[in-house]
């Protein structure tokens, strides 16, 4: 059953070394992602699952102890999904796979590391982008059947078409779809997230639709409450913080 959820953003730049410079300009989102942590550990469950997006149609599973990187962004940070997540992690962190973390994952074992957490076994899951509504309501529900108390830690972006400096450039339907997605998130609302559209969400390049749909699936009857605690769009991409429990 599902006792928790943190929604985190997922770029690269969360990653101090990675956005170099420009640090600062995230220092909200980081403190907030923070707190949202600190409401899975206090749900004491048995098992966390960190779910993001990456390019595709599938559903990739990534064991604890699975290791990424942000050498594709030019620093050579490491990171380990699981016990003692974060740079150097050692031998109780798990075998891990054969497969590198997708960047979405690698982000969510650097918040891991960061926050130190060490609450509960993780396991990653990698969520296509184009995965259909349907099939990610279908993989929240096998989640949370998983164990007594299962959290997620769930990893996604809103649009990245707020400006025309943006990745996807301006397009104006941009801010009343991260309206509608900032509101379900902040108040826990199963059924907005997964009414979403898909076809406009991947046109809107928000690749936090299909997570956001895998926790709407998780969270179907679970009875949580939301708190949406940061939300903006620097670099024209929305960037979301909520906690449910």
């Amino acid at each position: 059953m599902l006792v928790a959820a943190a929604v985190c953003p997922c770029p690269p730049l969360l990653v101090p070394d990675v956005a170099a410079g420009a640090a600062p300009e995230l220092d909200s989102a980081r403190t907030a992602c923070s707190d949202a942590l600190a409401v899975l550990a206090a749900s004491r469950p048995d098992r966390l699952v960190v779910i993001g997006p990456e390019a595709g149609e599938g559903l990739e599973r990534y064991p604890a102890g699975s290791v990424g990187d942000f050498r594709g962004f030019g620093v050579d940070v490491r990171v380990r999904l699981g016990a003692g997540a974060g740079a150097g992690a050692g031998a109780g962190a798990g075998a891990g796979g054969d497969r590198p973390l997708p960047p979405s994952l690698a982000v969510g074992a650097w918040l891991l590391g960061r926050a130190t957490w060490a609450d509960a076994p993780v396991e990653g899951l990698a969520v296509g982008e184009r995965l259909a509504p349907a099939r990610c309501a279908e993989a929240g529900r096998e989640l949370a059947a998983r164990a007594g108390r299962v959290a997620l830690l769930v990893l996604g972006d809103g649009s990245a078409c707020r400006s025309v400096k943006a990745p996807g450039y301006f397009d104006d339907r941009a801010a009343a779809f991260d309206e509608r997605a900032a509101r379900a998130l902040g108040s826990a609302d199963t059924g907005a997230l997964a009414a979403l559209d898909e076809g406009l969400a991947y046109e809107l390049k928000a690749a936090g639709r299909a997570p956001w749909q895998v926790l709407a699936g998780a969270a179907e009857g679970a009875g949580l409450e939301g708190r949406l605690l940061h939300e903006d769009a620097p670099y024209g991409v929305a960037y979301f913080v909520a906690a449910w429990s």
